[in-house]
């Protein structure tokens, strides 16, 4: 699923342009999961073992407005209940893209979109799965185990 970092230029920029222009703000952009969150729904769901992994992938466009557009096309339109009803002012947008621009764009005047991808594993619970051992219950050293010479830490 998508995570929380996803388009948080875009959600940012829409953000400003909207407090500029209109001195408060309008949820444009349905809020995402942060990993943390997820990770400890899996633990409230009963799995055992749960791991939440985050990859974050960026992709570059030539303008906001194209990020927008294939939004658009994917289907990815504003369906949030609270949203500002009315239509939106182009002025809204173009001051959300001279924003995305100057915080966000490169040399090439390209502008990312960041998407973060979190996968999400957790196991039914068996008693044949590992359990974790009390702390300080090992009988072996680790640096033992590896043939590594232990570093002491300054106190």
């Amino acid at each position: 699923m998508l995570g929380g970092e996803t388009l948080h230029e875009l959600r940012a920029s829409l953000a400003q342009a909207e407090a500029d222009l209109f001195g408060g703000l309008s949820p444009r952009v349905a809020p995402m999961a942060e990993i943390r969150d997820l990770g400890a729904l899996l633990q409230r769901a009963g799995y055992a073992l749960p791991v939440a992994d985050s990859v974050r992938l960026t992709a570059s466009y030539a303008s906001p407005l194209q990020l927008m557009k294939e939004l658009r096309f994917m289907g990815e339109g504003n369906a949030l209940h609270s949203r500002r009803r009315t239509p939106s002012s182009r002025a809204l947008f173009a001051r959300a893209c001279e924003i995305y621009v100057e915080s966000y764009g490169d040399k090439d005047g390209r502008v990312p979109a960041t998407f973060e991808l979190i996968v999400l594993t957790g196991w039914a619970p068996d008693s044949s799965q590992p359990q974790p051992l009390r702390p300080g219950s090992a009988s072996q050293r680790l640096a033992d185990v590896l043939g590594a010479e232990e570093t002491k830490l300054k106190d």
